[in-house]
């Protein structure tokens, strides 16, 4: 396989926005992470029967293909092979009218496979990759469908005051519904949310478990299970495997330490807009036992003439360890914890401390806007300390240097990025179609890699999304979605101890339908 590389004149021809909605009806918008947004949802009724008669069903149909294109293969398990994988399913999402301040919201999303399974000859390894949320893999490697109840909670609205309790949907810097698959990622919780202070709104949660993409059940928050722990469950992973994981933190290792393998998490969030053009924003996680993170953005825009504005941005993010690292060890991939956990010597010698998960990361970025053109150069700087563990799709660099697919919150890793977003529509150029384009780079610690305390490699991504509508297509849209990863190849002896250190292609097109 060889990379495709984009010129800078074909570059310039694609420019894309994902900030903006391609997809727009009367009741519902289609965020460009695949979230829908309601505008229009059941109000105020008169008695219990009228919550149901009153109550609003909202469909959605998705088609998701996914191709990944390595420039090595190693068919062996755990090692690198092309692979593709078609997903075809939809959502029903039924919401009731409120009474007295109470409702309630129930979805049922599902999706099913229908190309071959990824399966690795002899073996029961899957090298499906970003299309694994279009299915689960079962305890036999096989691909299968997934039919969930992701969404089911109650509510209760009073004044500005906002209360939900059961499966739900949470945003924020550390948390996301990251619906760009297939199926949400969503989270058992209590969660209030309360706009009394002027320009201000505050939310605070107590998250018990969650569900991620790919997943048919409800799992713990924090502890990684290959498998190996029981043999009762029909699914290869059936644990929180995210790409952030901390796989140091096991079923296992955490067991042998008498502590518990299914923590609640903490959340507070607050958000303020008091100092005109100011956006503040600060966020609290803490599990108890393992560690705490805290969070603090702030983004100020400034006119400087002819309908331009110019947005620098900060994030600060500090990890705190109450625990975690004495379980697992200051590196996601559970190298650094001890030899009885799975760790070893030379690992450990990589990190500054290697049983504390303590760290931070900084970063910044400069936002450029005009109509429908926006143009933002990032940079974040991890601190040579531990990895920062966030296995809950809100992404630590989000927004400023991480792209698709990408995880760049290892110690001692440097990332910047450039993108332009431009809106075609907005532009009178071309009906119903808008996108994005960037350019990452990212400097793993190279004595890491080398001592297998991190499973990444130094690299560039081109990141290229199209989305388009048409008017004689309503409630529809199609997304293209194109990215190129030039990684230096590893060094170590064995092609399956970095599953990361190849380039590769990885294309994406989906389709999406409102009723």
């Amino acid at each position: 396989m060889k990379l495709v590389k984009l010129s800078m004149v074909a570059a310039a021809t694609c420019l894309l926005a994902t900030s903006a909605y391609a997809l727009k009806t009367e009741d519902r918008n289609l965020k460009a992470n695949g979230q829908v947004e309601y505008l229009k949802a059941p109000g105020a009724v008169n008695s219990i029967g009228e919550m149901f008669t009153e109550g609003e069903v909202y469909g959605r149909m998705r088609s998701n293909m996914f191709w990944w294109d390595w420039e090595n293969e190693y068919h062996v398990a755990g090692g690198t092979a092309d692979n593709n994988v078609w997903g075809i399913g939809g959502s029903l999402v039924y919401k009731t009218g409120f009474y007295n301040g109470l409702g309630a919201t129930v979805g049922f999303y599902g999706t099913t496979p229908l190309s071959n399974e990824n399966l690795v000859p002899g073996t029961t390894s899957n090298s499906g990759k970003a299309g694994k949320d279009a299915y689960r893999t079962s305890i036999d490697g096989k691909e299968s469908g997934i039919g969930v109840f992701a969404e089911a909670y109650g509510e209760y609205k009073a004044g500005k005051t906002n209360v939900k309790v059961g499966r739900q949907g949470i945003d924020s810097i550390m948390l996301a519904t990251n619906d760009t698959k297939m199926i949400p990622n969503t989270f058992e919780a209590a969660m209030i949310e309360n706009k009394d202070l002027p320009s201000t709104t505050v939310r605070a949660g107590y998250i018990m478990a969650q569900k991620l993409r790919d997943h048919q059940t409800f799992h713990s928050i924090l502890a990684y299970d290959s498998g190996t722990s029981g043999s009762s469950k029909v699914d290869k992973i059936y644990q929180n495997d995210d790409s952030g994981v901390h796989k140091g933190l096991s079923v296992k290792n955490i067991r042998a330490l008498r502590e518990d393998a299914n923590p609640e998490m903490v959340l507070a969030i607050v958000e303020n807009k008091s100092i005109p053009n100011l956006k503040l924003d600060a966020e609290y996680v803490s599990i108890d036992g393992y560690f705490s993170t805290v969070v603090a953005e702030a983004n100020y825009q400034i006119a400087v003439g002819n309908g331009w504005t110019l947005t620098p941005g900060l994030r600060y993010l500090r990890q705190m360890d109450d625990g975690a690292g004495k379980i697992g060890g200051a590196s996601l991939n559970g190298k650094t914890a001890t030899n009885a956990n799975g760790g070893n010597l030379t690992a450990r010698n990589s990190y500054t401390n290697p049983s504390s998960v303590d760290g931070n990361i900084w970063m910044g970025r400069l936002v450029l806007a005009n109509g429908p053109l926006s143009l933002m150069a990032g940079y974040s700087d991890v601190a040579d300390k531990a990895d920062i563990i966030a296995p809950w799709r809100g992404f630590p660099t989000g927004g400023y240097t991480r792209d698709m697919a990408q995880l760049n919150w290892i110690a001692n890793t440097q990332s910047w990025m450039v993108k332009a977003d431009y809106n075609f529509d907005k532009a009178g150029v071309v009906p119903g179609l808008i996108g994005a384009l960037s350019y990452a780079d990212m400097d793993f610690d190279d004595k890491k890699m080398l001592a297998v305390a991190s499973d990444l490699s130094d690299r560039s991504i081109i990141h290229l999304d199209l989305i388009q509508t048409f008017k004689t297509l309503p409630n529809m849209e199609f997304k293209l979605r194109f990215a190129a990863i030039d990684a230096e190849a590893s060094t170590k002896t064995s092609p399956t101890l970095v599953v990361n250190g190849e380039s590769y292609n990885e294309y994406r097109f989906e389709v999406n339908y409102l009723f």
